[in-house]
């Protein structure tokens, strides 16, 4: 999955005093996406992001990210232009990173978690109490509203993936969503809503989109999701009662029960839903 770094280390904790040097890897972001080198150049794992000695002048405005392993990350906020881009670079969106060949999972779980921080950072510039302007905290990864005092943090978005089990005919729910521009095979997924227990939020949303009751909630694994600023709770479970699926059409293109060798994995391994449909198509669970 996208956080099976291996010998890698991501260094998440934040330091107000960090600052850049020539090394120190650079995250930009326009309406097009993110700043990444994004074509073919020799083989192997590519890098991705620049570093702060590609770009033709140094006086922009940073802002310290989090480290992984040796390297620092600073999102590039003002100043620079598309005159600043470095050669061999483009803008391309978080999703179609992940598509890229010869992407390391470390490459794309620095894109996606400097995504979700960017995202914070530009999301939160205005209170949203009192609609001032807030400043950077000088002790924390916190906007501080100097007008009411509001302190906002960063916030993670609770959201489970579900995998409904038909035991009697050793079958697994899979859906796909409608309007998706590429529709993969996946699983029954939502956000947690206020009030709600992570168990309960599984039985309420294979109601919701499949009208099937569930039983025996079990919890797999949990996976940092920043593109969408989720922290997704794995649970595999089995249908309870009435095995017919009525399906919200709204928000699913397809929702059937699918033998093990009929189901059709991910192109990749970087996702939760893809490891646990993994797991029933080669009978680990």
């Amino acid at each position: 999955m996208i956080q099976d770094i291996g010998h890698h280390i991501l260094k998440n904790s934040y330091d107000p005093q960090r600052r850049p040097d020539d090394n120190s890897l650079i995250v930009m972001f326009s309406d097009k996406g993110m700043l990444v080198k994004a074509r073919e150049e020799e083989s192997g794992s590519r890098k991705i992001l620049p570093r702060l000695s590609e770009f033709p002048v140094k006086d922009y405005k940073l802002t310290f990210l989090f480290g992984m392993d040796d390297d620092s990350l600073f999102l590039m906020e003002d100043g620079a232009g598309e005159e600043d881009i470095p050669a061999g670079y483009e803008f391309l969106s978080v999703r179609n990173i992940r598509k890229l060949p010869d992407v390391s999972k470390k490459s794309i779980l620095e894109a996606f978690t400097a995504k979700q921080l960017y995202t914070w950072y530009k999301n939160n510039r205005y209170c949203g109490r009192c609609g001032n302007l807030t400043d950077r905290s000088n002790t924390e990864r916190a906007m501080v509203c100097p007008s009411c005092g509001n302190i906002i943090y960063p916030r993670v978005v609770p959201a489970v993936i579900v995998a409904v089990l038909d035991k009697e005919n050793d079958k697994i729910l899979l859906t796909k969503y409608r309007g998706r521009e590429i529709s993969y095979f996946a699983l029954v997924a939502g956000f947690t809503e206020i009030g709600e227990t992570l168990e309960q939020t599984v039985a309420r949303e294979v109601m919701e989109e499949t009208g099937l009751r569930v039983k025996n909630i079990t919890y797999y694994k949990s996976q940092p999701w920043g593109v969408a600023d989720d922290i997704l709770a794995g649970f595999y479970c089995e249908v309870d009662g009435d095995r017919t699926i009525k399906m919200d059409s709204e928000e699913l293109s397809v929702a059937d029960w699918y033998s093990r060798e009929d189901v059709i994995l991910q192109p990749d391994d970087l996702s939760l839903t893809n490891e646990m449909m993994s797991n029933f198509r080669n009978g680990k669970v």
